[in-house]
């Protein structure tokens, strides 16, 4: 049996290979928890292959005393031998042998027959929605661990139940695929949120209304070894996509959509989760179109269309008074049009912990209200936020061959706290332009400020 497991587990990583290696290059080595002491990086720059040569301005800028601690860009995110682990040959399951009509009617049973079918059976096995059909589906969890190593197939399209009483045992989730290893799910089909129902009774669009959650059209919840592969997100009752405590995840090419006056619905959610790498994708919704929370470490994120929305997000973290560690983050090649905010972190007064070691670099702007934020005094409520003097430690953030135009004339903010200022804040080959006014940049509280080649707007 084990000679077996590990036979099907080479086969994949065979076929994995050759089919994703030539547009997906991801470093082989293992990955390792890094230790959080404040000159770690410092410390350990040569032994972890920090190129002089291809990196020279971060390593003068560390050098020169500039700085005490250096923004070292991980590739390791993935350990791709890990990603996956089966062949796509193997038992299919389709989803109409147990009885999904595709009809109006709700197909979560024949669902949830097909999935314990899947999940018990001990070989490799594809699950298949077929194409050209919409299932209706209530709140379901596909629930793990299971025997085999599952492909799921969604070439139709999966559309949420509108009944607001169906959401009543959860009212946060709608699928969700909970401690699910060595998963992929693809097929260029649709996760259709049916979120309208949410939006029109979100307290951010009628004042009136107690803030409520509404649910998250699709988790992925302590899985390890994901890959989530060409499929469609859209109008989903709040977030779209979340990774949720999962470890070494592939996104690729998906296409998140929503309206962009849709309240709180964020395109992919990034909270607790290690290795992830999130590449050539397309969001546009009506709030972050990446947001990455608290325990989250090495993040990638590659080749993405942003807008509308309010951005690619850090945070925000710290609210009410809460801990929160969000380290080793890449935003590398991103075009964000029309959308409230740029690249950003964003952290309540009162909270601790860091958010640090993270690069933004070649992003393209177009008419983007604020394409460079910091905010440290972020408050997301109708009251005024009470001013506290613990806060969020930001450290060592660079932001490197940013450019195109902004949309208001304070172009670069970093807004930072008065008790705990930014730390190692590096703008690099920054170029926003303005149609009207000319651009400016506020620049308050940050420590170790570098700014290097040519700036527009300059921090005074």
């Amino acid at each position: 049996m084990a000679l077996e497991r590990l036979s099907v587990q080479l086969l994949f990583f065979t076929i994995f290979i050759i089919s994703y290696i030539s547009r997906y290059t991801l470093c082989l080595a293992n990955y390792h928890e890094p230790p959080y002491g404040s000159n770690y990086y410092l410390d350990e720059i040569y032994e972890y292959g920090y190129d002089c040569q291809a990196y020279p301005s971060y390593l003068s800028f560390i050098e020169d005393g500039k700085s005490k601690d250096l923004i070292k860009q991980r590739t390791q995110i993935l350990n791709l031998k890990n990603v996956g682990g089966f062949s796509k040959r193997g038992k299919t399951v389709n989803v109409d042998d147990f009885g999904a009509k595709a009809d109006g009617t709700d197909d979560s049973k024949a669902f949830m027959q097909a999935w314990k079918e899947a999940c018990s059976n001990t070989g490799a096995v594809i699950v298949v929605v077929p194409v050209d059909k919409t299932y209706r589906l209530k709140p379901i969890r596909f629930s793990g661990p299971c025997k085999a190593n599952l492909i799921v197939q969604i070439y139709g399209t999966l559309e949420a139940s509108d009944d607001q009483s169906d959401y009543k045992k959860d009212g946060r989730h709608w699928i969700v695929f909970d401690n699910v290893q060595n998963l992929v799910v693809e097929g260029g089909g649709t996760v259709n949120g049916n979120g309208k129902i949410w939006w029109e009774n979100s307290c951010k669009i009628n004042k009136s209304l107690p803030c409520k959650d509404a649910p998250t059209a699709l988790t992925f919840y302590k899985g390890n070894n994901l890959v989530v592969n060409n499929l469609k997100i859209q109008d989903a009752q709040q977030i779209h996509v979340s990774f949720q405590k999962c470890k070494n995840v592939l996104a690729f090419n998906l296409m998140v959509t929503a309206p962009g006056d849709s309240p709180n619905t964020d395109g992919i959610h990034v909270t607790d989760t290690q290795n992830i790498r999130i590449t050539s994708s397309t969001i546009g919704t009506g709030d972050d179109c990446i947001s990455i929370v608290s325990g989250s470490q090495n993040v990638q994120a590659q080749d993405i269309t942003c807008g509308p929305g309010h951005g690619i997000s850090i945070g925000s973290l710290g609210k009410g008074n809460s801990n929160a560690y969000v380290s080793e983050v890449t935003v590398d090649g991103a075009k964000l049009s029309g959308t409230a905010n740029g690249v950003r972190i964003k952290t309540w007064q009162g909270g601790s912990g860091y958010a640090s070691n993270i690069i933004f670099q070649n992003i393209d702007m177009v008419n983007v209200k604020h394409p460079i934020i910091i905010d440290q005094n972020y408050c997301d409520q109708d009251d005024p936020c009470k001013e506290q003097s613990s806060a969020v430690h930001i450290k060592n953030v660079v932001f490197k061959n940013i450019r195109g135009t902004s949309a208001s004339d304070e172009a670069v903010k970093l807004d930072c706290s008065k008790s705990y200022p930014c730390e190692a804040i590096v703008l690099e080959n920054i170029n926003l332009q303005s149609e009207e006014d000319e651009p400016k940049a506020l620049c308050n509280n940050v420590d170790d400020l570098a700014q290097i080649g040519s700036v527009f707007p300059r921090c005074p």
